[in-house]
């Protein structure tokens, strides 16, 4: 479990005018998201020894055991070797081509909220003994959205030379991503490349309640026999001990509190829902370059769906940059309505709102008085 910087401190006086998260259109080029696939700036510095199982967890001590053998069984040659042809004895012939591994090839941390599955996930990455560019390190929406920018065939051929894929946040949202991942992630494990997934939903579970035709289902039943499933048990940390949600402050305070803050942004929160809509999410991480905090007025509920799924892919860019936000108007907790909460994407807001409450909770030290 990582812990949150220090929020950053006011200054007395600003040398500018706060920064608006509207007034910024990023665009990223392809071989970017491809660089940029590492572990976010929160999880740097953790390891596996950073990560503190709870005693009453068992299951928590376990997965560091498992995934730390994993890790150290990704040392060798690339599972499906050179990728080239191999000459026979003294050049003539071919040999045989090398085995393709047998069992899963990936392991999939399942859990609930803030028990450490990210930071897990993270520690796999650095533990594994292969170069940085060996090695793939992204959400589900960022993986979908590389497929995105540099097409499916360029995807596979991309990755296909990995170590490692870690995919943080497994989610299929849409029967077309279910499709589209299934058969990449099928091609990669055929290239001998490592699986490591987090969730919320174990594997034979995805998308259940949000679609249900059998051609789906038999997709996602596919898919989930690339991994060995680990349950992670826990409470969320980022709640252990501590308040639903802080009290917004008022308009006034985060005005002041946006000028007085070098590197802070303020924008009024119902406008920034309507930019985001003209910002594909893929960017929403360039979106957030250079923050230091968030200020946003007038915080309200989410008006539908679409701009709810947006608004959670804000709230993982700034969660992982550890960016503190700043907000007036109503509590986070609740920002989407019972219908959402209930419906299929409620993991997903579930996991915003306790992430925006965490940074909530980082921004308190802006306010002076």
């Amino acid at each position: 479990m990582s812990s949150s910087s220090a929020a950053p401190q006011p200054s007395p006086i600003a040398e500018a005018s706060p920064l608006s998260l509207c007034a910024r259109e990023p665009h990223v080029p392809a071989d970017r998201l491809v660089a940029e696939m590492v572990p976010p700036p929160r999880f740097d510095s953790v390891r596996f020894g950073t990560y503190i199982p709870d005693p009453g967890q068992p299951s928590q001590s376990e997965a560091v055991q498992v995934l730390e053998s994993f890790a150290a069984g990704l040392g060798g040659a690339h599972a499906s070797g050179s990728g080239k042809p191999r000459r026979g004895l003294l050049g003539f012939g071919r040999a045989k081509a090398p085995k393709a591994p047998t069992g899963p090839r990936g392991v999939y941390l399942d859990g609930g909220y803030g028990v450490g599955k990210t930071h897990l996930l993270a520690s796999l990455w650095h533990a594994t003994p292969a170069e940085p560019s060996l090695k793939a390190f992204g959400t589900f929406v960022e993986l979908t959205n590389l497929v995105g920018a540099l097409g499916f065939q360029q995807t596979v051929q991309t990755l296909s030379g990995h170590r490692l894929l870690c995919i943080d946040e497994f989610e299929l949202d849409d029967p077309g991503d279910t499709v589209l991942v299934s058969t990449l992630l099928g091609k990669l494990v055929d290239a001998g490349v490592a699986l490591a997934a987090t969730s919320n939903t174990l594997p034979g579970k995805l998308g259940e309640g949000r679609f249900a035709a059998a051609d789906f289902l038999r997709e996602i039943q596919g898919l989930s026999a690339h991994f060995r499933a680990l349950r992670i048990d826990g409470e969320d940390y980022r709640h252990r001990g501590l308040p639903e949600a802080p009290a917004p402050f008022s308009d006034d305070q985060v005005t002041r509190a946006a000028y007085a803050t070098e590197g802070a942004s303020l924008d009024d929160f119902p406008r920034l829902l309507d930019h985001l809509a003209k910002v594909h999410p893929s960017r929403y991480g360039a979106l957030t370059d250079d923050l230091k905090a968030v200020c946003l007025t007038g915080v309200a509920p989410v008006p539908d769906q679409s701009t709810a799924l947006r608004l959670v892919v804000l709230a993982d860019r700034l969660y992982d940059r550890e960016v503190p936000v700043l907000a007036s108007g109503l509590p986070f907790d609740r920002l989407f309505s019972e219908e959402m909460l209930n419906g299929g994407y409620r993991k997903k807001y579930f996991r915003a709102i306790s992430r925006l409450t965490a940074l909530a909770r980082d921004a308190r030290g802006l306010v002076t008085g």
